[in-house]
């Protein structure tokens, strides 16, 4: 894993949960991390934190719901740390609502979070791999959601955004081979992850989730970290993983 010291790794929706979970874990494996998250103190308390580590890690201010902040974003890392090596597209919501009598602007959130986010992040980070002749490795953050209809209350479109993801990690390994680019593309699926959602979630879900099996957000950065630790020649397309007993 020597290879990966000192490279520039960028992760989505750093500031909690999985995504700062994978931010520490890739700083104290000698990386050198840029975490886009909305709130940004957030990821600076986190670099506090990790200043012993062998890595570093970067706090940007980033919407991924807004095209001009995800490239000023990007913009920033080139100028100010160094080619792009590697894209975690962790940043993802999933909002209380409903196919039948949903709020619009919801869906629109977890659709312009969940897909045109990634998709804009994903473009940047292979735009600046292709310029720097970069060996590089994108991975989405997708769920079990993206594989499977699963019967959860209020999950609207947030399986059909993970659908999503799922199409679009195979098409974008498709261009990439077209192209003759040596970019690797992961889809890492969790199942129940234990995260704030349960402290955000409301009386009919934590119903649902009350006594479930579940991952931690650690578990999933060791994922992550399993995909990246994978020889140049090797390519995990898809990792699923679930906690034991977990039944969707």
């Amino acid at each position: 894993m020597s290879r990966w010291v000192g490279k520039v790794a960028v992760v989505t929706g750093a500031s909690a949960g999985i995504g700062a979970a994978i931010v520490e874990k890739l700083v104290q494996e000698g990386l050198i991390v840029v975490g886009f998250a909305r709130r940004k103190e957030r990821v600076e308390e986190l670099a506090k934190k990790l200043q012993k580590a062998k890595g570093k890690l970067y706090a940007v201010k980033v919407d991924i719901t807004k095209e001009d902040e995800i490239i000023e974003g990007f913009n920033w890392v080139k100028k100010n740390v160094g080619p792009v090596h590697i894209l975690i597209n962790n940043a993802g919501v999933a909002k209380n609502n409903s196919l039948i009598d949903g709020d619009s602007q919801k869906w629109r959130d977890v659709l312009d979070t969940n897909v045109f986010g990634l998709c804009v992040a994903t473009r940047e980070a292979i735009k600046d791999m292709k310029l720097n002749n970069v060996e590089g490795h994108i991975i989405h953050i997708n769920s079990i959601a993206g594989h499977k209809v699963v019967n959860f209350p209020k999950l609207n479109v947030y399986g059909g955004s993970k659908y999503a993801v799922t199409a679009l990690a195979e098409t974008l390994r498709n261009e990439l081979l077209h192209e003759n680019l040596k970019i690797k593309v992961t889809s890492v699926s969790p199942g129940l992850v234990k995260t704030e959602i349960f402290e955000t979630a409301d009386s009919i879900e934590k119903a649902a989730i009350e006594g479930r099996p579940a991952l931690t957000s650690e578990d999933v950065a060791d994922a992550v970290w399993y995909a990246l630790a994978t020889p140049p020649h090797v390519e995990i397309p898809e990792l699923t993983i679930k906690p034991l007993g977990e039944t969707f």
